[in-house]
């Protein structure tokens, strides 16, 4: 079985927030609220219910990080010059009322002023070095992560993303980078900065007077008890939160796109879809008013025990200065020491649970990064310089149902559970099924064997489902067999690089796919160094010209969304253009002449013709005149080639070709007539 790991569907931002610590028990609440959901490099205590981040994701997350680390450093010297500035205000105001006002000394006083002016103006500049850091090492963190992510997604094979939602890709390029940017620049400062105030103001606490402050320390048992109680509360609500919000986000991506939208219309379904919105919206907006309750709650019990302890030391202080112990400016000094004391206390009574959460979206982010590419050049791969067009299969068989792909990977079921064992594991074993494990696989292609010479036309013909898409999606190596070879000029598909293979062979597909781009950037996509007069010459081949000439804007026309402003058959005839442009050796065409009107259709098969003249030429046939002009027509029934050869000859033969013939291409027609025509 493969290694389970768990997942969220998809997730909201997981911006790391920096606790001001004025406000650290409410903010702190509210980072456990928005913080992202528990991810499956996670271990967890089963009896304590901490997550235990691994050192293995450590390193890996120090190797992004490693680029910037001298912005990190500015950071870190930031951080320190911020937390030493902020221990002279409680200092200043002592010596303001122990010594300035009771002495009368105006001077001193006028340079006490002068300092607290100083303090905060030079800790927001200090401040605004400090976000000018944080931002270059976080964006520059996103820029790698997101370009790492698009670029190996690129690598992956058709299967990936035959079996893995648009919605989820686009959450970890986005909400899970972003996030994983707020790790670093957030969470990261965050947990620093709290550590050096800490100490700092511990130092400064003992140095004024010891007993007050192993008094005010005394409650901090009171901190980690309710963070620990009401934390667990508020993760158990953030993960029905996520759940909810996936199945929104699913229902938002689903039916706000052009298919889903016509669906919808067609079928009169826009009041159904809009009530299991308002259902699904419900549910997310009972679960946020839960959150922010319970958040409330537990900044409420914090902000008490806080309180507590100012009593406690102001009770015993108190006491201390009317036994004539210290002074009123020590106490008042003392006073405002705590609030920088419970701030990072309460920010830090649980931060091992807020950065393990905050590291979730770096554990997503290399979920995808360490998904096997299933179709990939082997090491010294051959760069075919030239093609002649010899194109044979060798016994192929193929499924669709590849054991440890990585789409299936991906989509695995990773269902957070709470006392879930699973550690980080920086790459993913591809495993076999254990025997017994699932049904018989099923075969697309079994043990199929032709060849077509450099030049020649080959027909698939066949029912719907016999294989024939299949057979085309071999020779780009969109798929690699399950068994046998597909090999051209004699090379293994395998033992050639991807590049060459795109650059010498062409295809059509049944269903042409436009960017929302101008015509011309559509068709420039397949050779941009193309001349205007190439590309017209394309297009008028393609018999599209004219109606691109008619158009206000021609070829700077946009197409919209998927080539949704053009008709399936003008779609088709720039997609025919846009090959043509391309120049291929290798020529794949699944029905592409399959939305054309008659006419159109002539005209491109005539067009088609010159084309095809001198290429060598897979085409899925449907038209009788395809059929009848192919050099070599394979016929396909139920995954295998069960006749090939030429129309005459395979109409003669009576078998599988002339039933086909006889109900699809020709059903009112004379066969005789059709055996003479050329």
């Amino acid at each position: 079985m493969r290694a389970p790991f768990a997942r969220e569907r998809l997730r909201g931002p997981w911006m790391a927030m920096h606790i001001p610590a004025r406000r650290a028990g409410e903010d702190m609440a509210h980072a456990h609220m928005h913080s992202g959901g528990w991810g499956s490099f996670i271990r967890y205590d089963e009896e304590q219910d901490r997550p235990q981040v691994s050192r293995a994701l450590l390193s890996r997350v120090g190797q992004y990080a490693r680029p910037y680390w001298g912005g990190v450093a500015v950071m870190l010297a930031t951080i320190l010059a911020i937390s030493l500035l902020s221990l002279i205000p409680p200092l200043l105001l002592r010596d303001l009322i122990d010594t300035a006002l009771p002495q009368h000394d105006a001077g001193r006083l006028n340079l006490l002023a002068l300092g607290m002016i100083a303090v905060p103006l030079a800790n927001g500049l200090i401040g605004v070095a400090q976000r000018y850091a944080s931002a270059r090492v976080g964006e520059g963190i996103i820029f790698d992560l997101r370009c790492a992510i698009y670029a190996h997604v690129q690598r992956m094979s058709l299967r990936f993303f035959t079996r893995t939602r648009a919605g989820e890709l686009m959450s970890r390029l986005n909400n899970d980078v972003v996030g994983a940017q707020g790790a670093i620049t957030g969470t990261f400062v965050t947990l620093i900065s709290n550590t050096v105030s800490l100490v700092m103001t511990l130092a400064i606490m003992l140095s004024l007077e010891w007993r007050l402050t192993l008094l005010g320390i005394a409650i901090f048992p009171l901190f980690i008890l309710p963070a620990r109680r009401i934390g667990q509360t508020l993760r158990t609500l953030r993960r029905k939160s996520m759940d909810l919000n996936a199945h929104m986000n699913a229902q938002m991506n689903e039916t706000l796109n052009i298919s889903g939208a016509l669906l919808t219309k067609v079928f009169g379904r826009q009041r159904m879809e809009v009530d299991r919105f308002r259902e699904r919206s419900a549910g997310v907006r009972d679960i946020g008013v839960q959150q922010a309750v319970v958040g409330r709650w537990f900044a409420l019990g914090l902000s008490l025990v806080s309180a507590l302890g100012t009593a406690l030391v102001f009770w015993a202080g108190g006491h201390l200065v009317l036994r004539g112990i210290f002074s009123v400016g020590t106490i008042v000094a003392f006073s405002a020491y705590l609030a920088n004391l419970y701030g990072p206390l309460m920010a830090m009574s649980n931060a091992r649970v807020d950065f393990a959460t905050s590291m979730v979206s770096f554990e997503r982010v290399f979920e995808v990064l360490d998904l096997p590419a299933e179709i990939s050049d082997r090491p010294g791969a051959l760069d075919l310089a030239r093609v002649e067009g010899s194109l044979r299969f060798d016994r192929v068989t193929f499924s669709y149902e590849e054991e440890g792909d990585e789409a299936a990977e991906l989509e695995e079921v990773r269902r957070f559970t709470p006392h879930a064992t699973v550690d980080y594991v920086p790459s993913i074993p591809r495993q076999s099924a254990p025997e017994g494990a699932s049904g018989p696989t099923r075969y697309a292609l079994q043990e199929i064997s032709f060849e077509i010479r450099p030049g020649q036309v080959a027909a698939l013909v066949g029912p719907s489902g016999a294989g024939k898409t299949t057979v085309t999606y071999l020779v780009p190596r969109l798929y690699d067999p399950t068994d046998g070879a597909v090999l051209l000029d004699g090379h293994d598909l395998r033992d050639l690089t991807q590049e060459s293979l795109a650059r010498h062979i062409g295809m059509v597909t049944q269903e042409s796919y436009l960017f929302h781009d101008t015509l011309r950037n559509n068709l420039l996509y397949a050779r941009p160094e193309a001349t205007d007069a190439e590309l017209e010459a394309a297009c008028r081949a393609a018999n599209i010209h004219e109606f691109i000439a008619s158009l206000p804007d021609k070829y700077e026309t946009l197409v919209g969304e998927r080539g949704y402003r053009l008709s399936g058959g003008e779609k088709q005839r720039v997609a025919i253009a846009r090959v043509i442009l391309k120049d291929p050796r290798v020529l794949i065409l699944d029905e592409a002449t399959s939305h054309l009107d008659s006419q159109s259709e002539a005209l491109i098969q005539q067009a088609m013709e010159l084309v095809m003249r001198g290429r060598t030429s897979l085409v899925i046939a449907h038209r009788l005149s395809t059929v009848i002009g192919a050099d070599v027509i394979l016929v396909m029934e139920g995954g295998r080639v069960v006749e090939q050869g030429g129309h005459a000859d395979l109409l003669a033969r009576g078998g599988a070709y002339a039933r086909l013939y006889d109900t699809q291409f020709n059903p009112q027609g004379s066969r005789e007539a059709s055996t003479t025509s050329p």
